[in-house]
């Protein structure tokens, strides 16, 4: 008990209650600019919340995560446009809902559902700490190392279609980390004799050109957007209500989003797609999914907000990020010497549960702030697309400026942000750029500290835990390689039996 008093005492603080109203406010409005997203919001703030005490800069970028979704669903359901990427499915049955006169209840489902998978997703979160507090001190060097080489395999293969591509970023990723003086014996590494990159490519620079910048120069260069929306007319809080009569699928929906959140690289498309094929199988009415059916929306919503929560599972236990949000929170973990891991359950439990106490507060207080002003938000979706692309290029430069005051690092973040842009037009994912510095650093420390006590290769995997990460990385290869094979097997034979 007295290691929870200390971490409400610490929650209470006015500091860190503002930077939680700040985050969770500002996250929905972020979310329900379509275009903008989390990413870009929390690659803009980094810089600002190196200069704060670690559980205020903490609780202000979890509130942008946590509640980003939230306001990304009302752009979706209103306009067709989903605020943030992974509100995509919401569309599907939000909209038409709209489109039948039902804007109101779809808007209000979605809000209610959002709750229930992020309240569902923390209280798992908060029972699985005592697990996660044993488990965690018998991971040393070797098995954080192993568990850094999964999450890179599974972010790869989790980009299906792009696998070979999502590898190459990945690995020019881990290039990037090595680009600089060698931890180690502070040898100069791949600077080919230029000063400016002895200090390495740092993390928040590559951030916020890939995210940040290279959404400002989209959409600057893209038409202008302004759309317009109808006010919302009555009370939302119907929703709450009407979700009781769903509640099974938006429990489920929310295990789903929980038991995905908690595998790095699957995330919340995974978990909305299972939820929502689960809820299409077991509806009374499977024909109206994608024609406006509530059960199809509670999915996708519940399974999305579910996942944030749950992520933090292997960021705190292992310092492992299974994405890139959680990528960027682990850079501010490392800038106040907190390092997340076995020590941080041993010696920072109270850091731990504020945590998870914030994450259960700003997910009332986005509920609260939703039901009461989402007229108000309509309005800000309504900007023109220019006018935030300046601003989100403006903002940019100042947080990569005020990191070292460099010029230098300006000129490199415009071209990640042109590379971005890239990326983009060509479909191509950026994640694995970002998980490739994080982890690649990760397994680089981890596994020079294990070499000392390594007399052959086979003593990586001769401690049980070791053994097991070592096997299910065979394992997701190996399926992998057993679907790809299937596919070519099948490309074939359609092509044969074209040809005949």
């Amino acid at each position: 008990m007295e290691i929870f008093y200390s971490a409400l005492n610490a929650l209470l603080d006015w500091q860190v209650l503002l930077a939680l109203l700040i985050g969770s406010v500002g996250g929905v409005i972020i979310g329900a600019i379509p275009g903008v997203g989390a990413a870009v919001a929390i690659a803009i703030l980094l810089p600002a919340t190196f200069a704060l005490p670690p559980l205020v800069g903490l609780t202000m970028l979890l509130g942008i995560y946590g509640s980003s979704m939230y306001g990304g669903a009302l752009p979706a359901v209103l306009i067709n446009t989903p605020g943030t990427a992974v509100n995509a499915l919401t569309t599907y049955d939000g909209y038409p809902m709209t489109q039948n006169g039902e804007a109101k209840r779809a808007v209000a489902l979605s809000y209610s559902a959002s709750f229930v998978g992020g309240i569902i997703s923390i209280l798992c979160l908060i029972m699985l700490s005592p697990v996660l507090a044993r488990i965690a001190p018998m991971f040393g060097s070797r098995e954080i190392f192993l568990a850094a080489l999964l999450g890179i395999v599974l972010v790869v293969l989790a980009h299906r279609g792009q696998v070979f591509a999502a590898g190459m970023l990945a690995a020019f990723g881990m290039f990037l980390q090595i680009v600089g003086l060698e931890p180690v014996t502070y040898s100069k590494r791949f600077t080919f004799g230029q000063t400016w990159l002895t200090s390495g490519v740092d993390l928040i620079v590559v951030v916020l050109g890939l995210f940040a910048l290279s959404q400002a120069f989209l959409l600057l260069t893209e038409k202008d957007n302004a759309p317009e929306i109808k006010a919302l007319e009555g009370s939302l809080f119907s929703g709450l209500k009407e979700l009781w009569l769903y509640k099974r699928v938006a429990s489920v929906s929310a295990g789903f989003g929980v038991l995905m959140g908690m595998i790095p690289g699957v995330g919340e498309f995974t978990a909305q797609f299972m939820a929502y094929t689960y809820a299409q199988k077991t509806s009374k009415t499977p024909d109206m999914f994608g024609k406006g059916s509530p059960e199809g929306l509670i999915a996708s919503e519940a399974a999305n907000n579910a996942v944030p929560a749950a992520a933090m599972i292997p960021l705190l236990a292992l310092g492992i990020p299974g994405e890139a949000l959680t990528a960027m929170m682990l850079s501010v973990f490392y800038v106040h010497n907190v390092i997340p891991g076995p020590q941080l359950f041993q010696g920072q439990m109270d850091l731990v549960i504020a945590l998870y106490l914030a994450l259960l507060i700003l997910n009332v207080i986005v509920l609260c702030f939703l039901l009461i002003s989402s007229n108000l938000l309509t309005r800000i979706i309504e900007l023109p697309t220019r006018v935030i692309g300046l601003a989100i290029l403006l903002l940019s430069f100042v947080g990569v400026y005020s990191l070292r005051n460099s010029i230098t690092d300006c000129a490199l973040a415009a071209g990640f942000g042109v590379f971005g842009v890239i990326l983009k037009r060509l479909h191509l994912p950026i994640v694995p750029i970002i998980l490739g510095m994080v982890l690649g650093g990760i397994m680089e420390i981890k596994l020079r500290s294990a070499m000392p006590r390594l007399k052959t290769p086979l003593d990586l995997i001769d401690r049980p835990i070791a053994m097991i990460l070592f096997a299910l990385i065979l394992i997701v290869i190996g399926l992998h390689m057993r679907a790809f094979i299937r596919r070519q097997r099948e490309k074939t034979l359609a092509i044969e039996l074209d040809n005949r």
